[in-house]
C-alpha cells in the first residue's frame, strides 16, 4: 500500500492511499493522525468517496512528524571511507549508530523548488537516503521485533550546507535549513516493499548518477537502528528516521561538487520510486 498527502485545487490537504491512477481519501485530518491509530482502527477511516484522479492533485510531504527528523550519520561503509578521506583522518567505524536530527521546518515537498541563500552557504550538498516511518509508540525495542513497529518507508534527501556544518562543529545547523529535507513522494508499507535491506539507492544530479548503493551495505541495519534509538527513549507514531547515505556525496568528490542554481536532484529507491526537487540559489 502507498500512502500520500495531497493538495487539491482548492488548496486543501488530505491524506490518502494510491489506487492505480487515483487516490482514495482517508478521513483523518492528517496522515500523522492516521498513523497514530491502532492498526485495527485504521481501516475504518478509509472513505467510500469517489476516487480522486492522481493527475488532478499535488503531492506534498506524506507525513510531518511531531518532532525533529532522526538521522543516522556515516551508515554506509564506503561513505564513511570517503568522508574520512576528504577530512584527512583515519577511518574508525562506530560501535553504535551516530544519531543527529533535522528540524521539522526543514521538511519540503516532492517536486518542490528548494530555495537557498548564496550568502548563507556556498556548499550545498546532497544525500540520498531511505527513511523509516515509525507506526506505533515504542521503547526498548529488541532487534528481532523492530520491524513490527515500522509503518512504512519513503525517500529523503538530506540536503546539507557543508560549510555551516564545519563552522558549527556539529551537524544540526548545517542540516536543518528551511527546505533542506524533501520527503516522499509517498510512504510504502512493509508488505509491499519487502526486504528493506535489499534496496538500490541512487542519486542523480541533472540526469547524471552521482550515488549508487544498496541498503545491504549499511553498517547498522534498520532493525538495529530502531532498537538502538528506542533504548530508554520513546519513539512516536509518525517519527521519521533517515538511515544514512551511500558514497558519492558532493563534498567528498575530487574536486568537490556542490549544488548550483537550477540543478535537478533525483533520489531513486527501488520499490519506492523517485523523489525530485529543483534547487534555487539566490
Amino acid at each position: 500500500m502507498r500512502f500520500v498527502t495531497y493538495r487539491d485545487r482548492d488548496g486543501k490537504t488530505f491524506p490518502g492511499t494510491i489506487e492505480g491512477s487515483a487516490i482514495r481519501r482517508i478521513a483523518t485530518p492528517t496522515l500523522l493522525d492516521y498513523i497514530a491509530l491502532a492498526p485495527h482502527e485504521r481501516i475504518a477511516w478509509h472513505t467510500g468517496d469517489a476516487l480522486v484522479p492522481l493527475e488532478s492533485v499535488t503531492l506534498v510531504a506524506p507525513v510531518r512528524p511531531a518532532r525533529n527528523v532522526f538521522c543516522v550519520g556515516r551508515n554506509y561503509l564506503e561513505h564513511a571511507r570517503e568522508g574520512a578521506r576528504a577530512a584527512g583522518r583515519e577511518l574508525k567505524l562506530p560501535e553504535v549508530p551516530t544519531f543527529f536530527t533535522k528540524a521539522t521546518t526543514a521538511i519540503a515537498d516532492p517536486d518542490a523548488t528548494l530555495t537557498f541563500s548564496a550568502a548563507l552557504s556556498s556548499e550545498y550538498d546532497f544525500e540520498a537516503e531511505l527513511s523509516v516511518v515509525i507506526g506505533a509508540r515504542c521503547r526498548d525495542v529488541g532487534e528481532a521485533d523492530a520491524h513490527a513497529f515500522v509503518f512504512g518507508y519513503t525517500a529523503l534527501n538530506d540536503v546539507t550546507a557543508r560549510d555551516l556544518q564545519r563552522a558549527h562543529l556539529q551537524w544540526f545547523k548545517g542540516k536543518s535549513l528551511d527546505q533542506s529535507c524533501p520527503l516522499g513522494p509517498w510512504i510504502v508499507t512493509p508488505d509491499e516493499l519487502g526486504d528493506p535491506q535489499r534496496l538500490d539507492v541512487r542519486f542523480r544530479l541533472n540526469g547524471v548518477e552521482k550515488q549508487h548503493g544498496n541498503t545491504a551495505q549499511m553498517i547498522f541495519s534498520i532493525a538495529r537502528i530502531v532498537a538502538e534509538l528506542s533504548r530508554g527513549m520513546t519513539l512516536l507514531p509518525g517519527d521519521v528516521i533517515a538511515t544514512g547515505t551511500p558514497e558519492g556525496v558532493g563534498f567528498a568528490r575530487t574536486p568537490p561538487e556542490f549544488l548550483r542554481d537550477g540543478d535537478l536532484m533525483e533520489v531513486e529507491i527501488a520499490r519506492i520510486g523517485t523523489l525530485r526537487n529543483t534547487i534555487a540559489i539566490a
